[in-house]
């Protein structure tokens, strides 16, 4: 289910991703403490909607399945279950 690139970025920003802009819209990770990680996911600067075929390749890139990355996305998984699962695949 396709959703507005407008709110996915929003989310992430809430659950500690930062933006950066280059020729893609870069959000990069950062643990609760402020510590820069290797977690990275981007966007395209076109375009209002994300489709599926997005969405899965942005939460391979989060170290997620698409059905957590959308708990990430619609507030349901929270920052601190975020870095518990990714401690947990030692990604951090």
């Amino acid at each position: 289910m396709p959703r507005a690139k407008r709110v996915v970025e929003a989310a992430l920003q809430n659950k500690g991703f930062r933006m950066q802009h280059s020729h893609h819209r870069l959000f990069i990770y950062y643990t609760q403490q402020g510590e820069k990680t290797a977690v990275r996911t981007r966007t395209s600067q076109g375009g209002s909607e994300l489709d599926d075929f997005l969405l899965g390749q942005m939460a391979k890139q989060c170290h997620l399945n698409k059905s957590s990355f959308l708990e990430l996305v619609d507030c349901t998984l929270d920052q601190v279950a975020y870095e518990k699962r990714l401690s947990e695949g030692e990604l951090l």
